[in-house]
């Protein structure tokens, strides 16, 4: 008669257990997606923001295979898309596309804030690393960050300037508090809304995110003058650091696919593949230039992490730049 061990046995029990889970893992991930698929946008039809979400939401179809959906939840410096993304069923079907570096400088920008992303939020994947922007109108006489700030030093507490994310305050502030300005902000549902007073001369000079403000110089509408980067990055070579014309700052955001932090790993990781695959093709990497970002391509665990630290890293922007949480 063959004696079969007890420890033989465990170990035979354990392998089949373990080759059980990563069959249910397995075939969850294969069985995804199983319904419509809600990208979420925290700003209105036709912001810059709108633009690199239904961007990735086309190319994401034929991975996912279903409707494709784009939601926008604008308001609250993004709060309100952030809010409703943790809130969701974590199954991956609801897949929120933003600054994940906005979201980690409105844990600080408000004294409670709605969601603790660093909890409620997983990311999926990143998307690209890019600059926020100060430019003025087209028309403006200003030709670089020197002349503007001599101006704005000259207008004192008349000087104006318009934001619409947090990660423009932030810069915007940092900008003041460097150059040594007294300039009033003016805040923006997005920067579209803000484009009637920049190139009216209502409102001096802005702070603008990467996409929104490449498309307005494109347009021909305004110029850009500084970006917010510690070095220039590729796609934005030929537009100095605010750094290089004296005002010293590295303010590097970036932008990211993310679903609610409980949505299952084998779903995270199909994401990822797929968002990867997307943002390392030649024509996401050109579209991406075109907006002034660069492509930026990583692991969930990897990214997560990345996330935690830079959640603690624009708690120190924020304190630097002095400014008051919102109540």
């Amino acid at each position: 008669m063959t004696t079969i061990s007890r420890r033989h046995f465990n170990i035979g029990a354990s392998a089949g257990l373990a080759a059980t889970a990563l069959g249910a893992r397995g075939a969850f991930a294969q069985a995804y997606p199983t319904q419509d698929v809600h990208f979420v946008c925290a700003f209105p039809p036709g912001s810059g923001a709108d633009v690199l979400v239904r961007y990735f939401a086309e190319k994401m179809r034929p991975y996912l295979n279903r409707a494709v959906i784009v939601e926008n939840k604008p308001g609250a410096l993004s709060n309100v898309a952030t809010e409703y993304t943790a809130r969701a069923k974590p199954d991956g079907h609801t897949i929120y596309i933003h600054g994940a570096s906005a979201l980690a400088a409105n844990m600080h920008l408000f004294k409670k804030p709605s969601v603790d992303a660093g909890k409620a939020i997983q990311i999926v994947a990143t998307i690209n690393k890019q600059p926020t922007m100060l430019g003025v109108a087209a028309n403006s006489p200003y030709q670089s960050v020197q002349e503007l700030t001599a101006a704005m030093k000259a207008k004192g507490e008349k000087a104006t300037y318009a934001s619409a994310n947090p990660v423009a305050k932030i810069m915007g502030e940092l900008y003041k508090q460097k150059a040594g300005l007294s300039a009033v902000e003016v805040v923006y549902r997005s920067s579209g809304d803000a484009l009637n007073d920049i190139t009216s001369g209502n409102v001096d000079y802005i702070i603008i995110d990467n996409v929104a403000g490449m498309a307005q110089q494109r347009a021909g509408r305004l110029r850009m003058l500084g970006v917010s980067t510690g070095e220039r990055l590729g796609a934005t070579g030929d537009i100095k650091t605010m750094a290089e014309q004296g005002i010293d700052m590295d303010l590097t955001g970036w932008w990211a696919a993310m679903v609610p932090s409980a949505t299952p790993k084998p779903v995270v990781d199909q994401l990822n593949g797929w968002f990867n695959a997307i943002v390392g093709t030649e024509e996401t990497k050109k579209f991406l230039n075109e907006f002034a970002s660069d492509p930026w391509i990583t692991k969930p665990d990897a990214a997560q992490a990345f996330f935690l630290q830079q959640i603690d890293a624009w708690g120190d922007y924020v304190r630097t730049a002095k400014i008051e949480p919102l109540g």
